[in-house]
Formats: C-alpha cells, sequence, structure tokens
C-alpha cells in the first residue's frame, strides 16, 4: 500500500470511528491496557500512519521503536508472505528450520566483537533479559544481577526487579525476584559528571562494597537508557565497566533492545565506543514489527546452560525470522545506519533553533532524541509541561511519546525511512505547541 507521505487531518482527533472502537476496547480489554493516542490505526508506512478516519499521523514513535525499516516494508512484506505461504510454526525444537540459523548467523555477524559468538532467539524484549540472566547464572555459578539508576530492562517478573521505575511499570505487583542490585549511573545532565571513567569508578565502589564480585554473575545496562529518559552516559563509562567485568569474572550484558539495529546511527550504541559485550539482548527493531527477540554472545557463555534449558514454544518463530532478515538486509542495503545520523542532524538542529529555557537538556543518538523539560529558568522536572506539549501535538496529528524517571522527557522515534520534510513538519508543530504552553 502507497500512502502519501505527508500530515492530514480530516477529522478531530480522536473521528468518530475511532470513538466507536475505543468505547469497544473499553468493555473487551483490560483497564490495565492504556494507549497513547486515542486513535485507532488503519494503515501505516514510511512516517505516517493512516487512522480508521482518514487522518494521516507524522509518526515519532515507530511503535517504541520497533518499525525502524518502516511499517510496512517491501522487504519485509515480502519475505512474510512467502514465509506464510510455506509454513506458519513447526517449534524449532522440534523441527528446526534455516530462518532460525540464518538469524542467528546474522546476528553472530553484526553484533560487536570479532569473538566466537552464538545466538538463541525469543519472543519478547523482557523474555531475553530474563534468558540472558540466565545464561550469566549457569556460566558464571553466581546469582546477583546488578542494575542502574533509571533503567527499564521489562515487565515479567525478574525484569520488573531490575526495571526503576515504580508506576506504571512496578506498583502493586511485587513482591520481585531476589538478588538484583540497583546502582547510581551516568546522567551527566542531572549529576554534572562529563568524565565517564570517574562516574564508573563511583558505580564500581559502590558495587564492590555492596554486592561483592565473587556474588555478581552480570553487570547489564542499557548502553542508551530508554524508558529511563534516553539518558546516554557520559564517554568512558560504559568501556569502564566492561573493563571491570572481564578483570572480575562477571558477564557484561549490554541491554540493546530499543537502541539496537541503526537507531542511535550505529548498528548498536555499544559500537560507539567499541565496547564488545560479553552478551547483548535485542529485540524491537529486529523484525519489522513481528515478535521477536535474541541473546547473542561469546560462545563459550552462552554454551553454559545444559541442553534443553534455553527455548520456548515460539521462540524464533519462522514469520519473526523471515521478517528479520529482510529488515537486516533492509538495513544494510539502503544505508539506514547513515540515515540515522542524517535524522540526528536535522532534529538536533530544529531543537537546538528553539528559545524555550523550558528545555533543559536536548540529548540522543541517531533517531532516538529527546528533550528533556524542566521549570522556566531552572532544572526542576516538569512532567505536566512534557503531558501537555504531547498532548497539543497529538491533537495536531503528530504522535510523539513521553518518558522518563520524572516523565518530563519527550522522546522521537521516528521510523529511518521517514522525510525530512515530514521531520520539518513535525517540529513545526512541536515548537508551536512548546509556545502554547508559556
Amino acid at each position: 500500500m502507497s500512502i502519501e507521505q505527508q500530515r492530514r487531518l480530516v477529522t478531530e482527533l480522536p473521528g468518530p470511528r475511532s470513538q466507536q472502537l475505543m468505547a469497544r476496547k473499553v468493555s473487551a480489554v483490560a483497564g490495565g491496557v492504556g494507549t497513547t493516542m486515542p486513535v485507532f490505526a488503519a494503515a501505516a508506512d514510511g512516517g505516517i500512519i493512516v487512522d480508521v478516519d482518514g487522518n494521516q499521523l507524522i509518526d515519532l514513535g515507530s511503535g517504541i521503536a520497533v518499525t525502524t525499516v518502516g511499517a510496512a516494508n517491501p522487504r519485509v512484506v515480502a519475505a512474510v508472505t512467502e514465509q506464510v505461504a510455506a509454513f506458519t510454526h513447526t517449534c524449532f525444537m522440534v523441527t528446526p528450520y534455516d530462518g532460525y540459523v540464518a538469524v542467528a548467523e546474522a546476528l553472530n555477524r553484526l553484533t560487536p566483537g570479532d569473538h566466537d559468538k552464538r545466538t538463541a532467539l525469543f519472543n519478547s524484549g523482557a523474555e531475553a533479559v530474563e534468558n540472558a540472566v540466565k545464561i550469566a547464572r549457569a556460566y558464571t555459578k553466581k546469582d546477583a544481577v546488578v542494575v542502574f539508576d533509571h533503567a527499564y530492562h521489562g515487565r515479567t517478573n525478574l525484569t520488573l526487579a531490575m526495571t526503576a521505575k515504580n508506576k506504571p511499570y512496578k506498583h502493586t505487583f511485587g513482591p520481585f525476584a531476589p538478588e538484583v542490585y540497583r546502582v547510581g549511573g551516568s546522567y551527566p545532565y542531572r549529576d554534572n559528571e562529563r568524565d565517564g571513567a570517574v562516574a564508573a569508578a563511583r558505580a564500581l565502589d559502590q558495587i564492590e562494597k555492596q554486592i561483592g564480585a565473587d556474588n555478581l554473575a552480570a553487570l547489564v545496562i542499557e548502553p542508551v537508557q530508554g524508558e529511563g529518559g534516553f539518558i546516554e552516559p557520559a564517554p568512558g563509562f560504559l568501556p569502564a565497566l566492561a573493563a571491570w567485568c572481564r578483570d572480575n569474572g562477571v558477564v557484561f550484558v549490554a541491554d540493546e533492545v530499543q537502541t539496537g539495529f541503526a537507531r542511535t546511527g550505529d548498528m548498536f550504541a555499544s559500537d560507539r565506543e567499541g565496547v564488545a559485550p560479553d552478551l547483548i539482548v535485542t529485540a524491537k527493531g529486529i523484525a519489522g514489527g513481528l515478535p521477536l527477540s535474541a541473546v547473542t554472545g561469546r560462545a563459550e557463555i552462552m554454551s553454559a546452560p545444559h541442553e534443553g534449558g534455553l527455548g520456548g514454544t515460539y521462540g524464533g518463530n519462522p514469520i519473526a525470522c523471515a521478517a528479520a532478515l529482510a529488515a537486516i538486509e533492509t538495513i544494510e542495503q539502503d544505508g539506514l545506519v547513515e540515515r540515522a545520523r542524517e535524522i540526528e542532524t536535522l532534529v538536533k538542529a530544529r531543537l537546538g533553533n528553539i528559545e524555550d529555557d523550558r528545555i533543559g537538556d536536548i540529548r540522543g543518538r541517531g533517531a532516538m532524541l529527546a528533550v528533556e523539560l524542566v521549570n522556566s529558568g531552572g532544572t526542576e522536572p516538569d512532567p505536566q509541561l512534557a503531558k501537555d506539549v504531547a498532548k497539543a501535538a497529538h491533537a495536531q496529528g503528530v504522535i510523539v511519546l513521553t518518558c522518563g524517571t520524572y516523565g518530563n522527557v519527550l522522546r522521537f522515534l521516528p521510523p529511518l525511512t521517514i522525510s525530512d520534510a515530514l521531520l520539518d513538519d513535525a517540529f513545526d508543530v512541536l515548537a508551536a505547541a512548546l509556545e502554547a504552553t508559556r
């Protein structure tokens, strides 16, 4: 389906058909499942989502960093169509198929480091994070896991223990899995520490005193924190942590669920400082919108679990594998790593031209960018302003998401196939929304 790449509103949002569907949603879907926008999608392609009333919305969310190659990428559509016609499922653990193997080979090739690697496939980012912890524990014969302030790792019981933010994620859902320890990280805007090695030394001192390397199986970190506020650590922070893990027999796990597959202007965010994680967790942008995730890592670590210890009924589903191979081909053949860097240049220039002292920080890499909003002239987080600006943008047909521990960050995750014209239009809308809230 070819969709004109232009924002267009033909009704107020939500339109009548979306309102009807929302009424059905309220009566049929559990109330704990919320929605950011009150509109229902009918089609999507490039940087546009068309709702059921015919409104065309600019997509600055990519389904939370999933539709990196577009929501209806032709290569993905063709690959999925061919695979559906062949078979939809056999379970790789029962009768395996070559798509799973091909995805594993691609991830072993693409992920950071030239060491011997192995890959296991799963369904969601949270499931992959849990399996990374299982693998690290099997390899080290130790129990403890370290995570960081502002971290987000998922919504299962173990990953909720690893996730920092209480509402909406953890509230009322405990008790959570034990042996998960949280330490301070690197948040240059708020901790005023621009030397990553110094920030790492502070974190490592806390780890050594409160947990001890002899008890620690894994250190798990997002190279750029996602839900916590698109926090990019100071240069040198990740390499220092990785070096300490290597010296102390701790598995260094990079959670690249949101940062992976060209999103940050590198194939993986760990590449920026030459960090080669022991294990790397991927999902979201891996398969063009189909559910797939992976743990890829050093062969000796990945081989620690006993045969049959890893797997699941749907892990590495053949349709999702076909989509992943097509998405990876698109990223490599269409130069989407470079495109992410072009998006960064354009968006940061637009944001930098907005004169507003409530913009405390502009940060991020590639097409994973954010502004942190604060009180006028200060640094106090302003979550209400973030909500108001997002709501105003939504009303004008621009999908933008909020995030951050304090709820005061606007995050921008456009598909890498979005046009410059759509980005300019979207940030015109955002600039007007900020002005309207003064």
